[in-house]
């Protein structure tokens, strides 16, 4: 088989998966989210103005580079249980559930924030349906590793949500 006839398999493969849906390919919702709010954080990073820009410049670096991390280690555990990953933009873009907009570098700090935190609550949806996925599928490995990611996201919400003077749920949506 060649690699044409290979990836043309790969994509019916995920095609399935997505509708069934096991955890890899929920896992390939997570992998892309981390990678379409890393780009959104550092175009936060890059616009943010008024008096707490000088506060997040030093913060957003680290989460940014945290989500690197993270997408570094989740995918290599995926591939360790045989399962694919997405490796392509278009997948990526696919796959996300996070919005990105070039117009949110126009919008105030407090409203850039905000959606920082929503898209930490959004990344959790994934998470939590594929730690439930990864426990049916007797994949204990991953399922313990996005418990972390669990934990880390939830670390985050409550971190922004007081910086921005909120209740660690507040204005958030609930999964349905």
């Amino acid at each position: 088989m060649n690699s044409i006839q290979k990836y043309e398999q790969e994509k019916l493969q995920s095609e399935q998966d997505h509708h069934t849906p096991t955890a890899a390919a929920m896992i390939s919702h997570i992998l892309s989210n981390l990678v379409i709010h890393r780009t959104k954080l550092k175009q936060i990073r890059a616009y943010l103005k008024g008096n707490q820009r000088s506060y997040l410049e030093t913060k957003l670096p680290t989460i940014i580079a945290k989500e690197d991390e993270l997408f570094d280690e989740l995918s290599q555990l995926v591939l360790d249980e045989g399962e694919l990953i997405p490796t392509t933009t278009t997948e990526f873009v696919d796959y996300t559930i996070i919005k990105e907009s070039g117009q949110l570098k126009y919008e105030s700090p407090e409203k850039m924030l905000t959606e920082m935190v929503a898209d930490f609550a959004t990344q959790n949806l994934f998470v939590t349906r594929g730690i439930v996925l990864a426990e049916k599928e007797n994949k204990y490995g991953l399922a313990e590793w996005l418990k972390g990611l669990y934990a880390w996201l939830n670390h985050q919400l409550y971190t922004w949500q007081s910086y921005l003077g909120n209740d660690i749920r507040e204005g958030l949506m609930e999964e349905e």
